[in-house]
């Protein structure tokens, strides 16, 4: 039996971004082939950001860890860190089951040279909480209150 690792995708490869400021730089290890995530949750509506989740061993912090504060919505393990200086979200994490457990995402906007609107995007129904629904190729449509 081999004990060779498994072969990774051609497109499976290191990326590098930060926030505005330059005070953040962050690299991570992904397939931008593979689809990326829109969630019409409240903090994903208002902040806009398309993201990509990744195992925390394929994430670094290169440089102004110290540089970002945090945010979560009540007591949720899951967070966000953005710059001080600028605002900028740059990366986030924490536990979702229905995304396979520990996680950490990127804002792909933060990535250098990578052009967000030539991604697949799928997306998510965060909002009511329906991770189970998976993800739909259409935007999850808004209920009326």
């Amino acid at each position: 039996m081999s004990e060779t690792a498994p072969q990774k995708s051609p497109t499976f490869k290191k990326y590098v971004g930060g926030c505005h400021c330059g005070a953040v730089r962050f690299e991570a290890e992904f397939d931008l082939a593979e689809p990326v995530n829109r969630c019409n949750c409240t903090v994903c509506t208002k902040v806009g950001t398309t993201t990509t989740s990744m195992p925390p061993s394929a994430f670094r912090v290169l440089q102004g860890e110290s540089e970002t504060g945090e945010y979560r919505v009540g007591d949720s393990q899951n967070y966000r860190r953005f710059c001080k200086h600028c605002g900028i979200q740059c990366y986030g994490g924490g536990f979702v089951e229905e995304m396979g457990g520990h996680f950490r995402s990127i804002n792909l906007g933060c990535l250098d040279g990578v052009d967000v609107s030539k991604l697949t995007v799928q997306y998510w129904d965060g909002r009511y909480n329906n991770w189970e629904a998976g993800p739909s190729n259409q935007p999850w449509p808004l209920r009326a209150a």
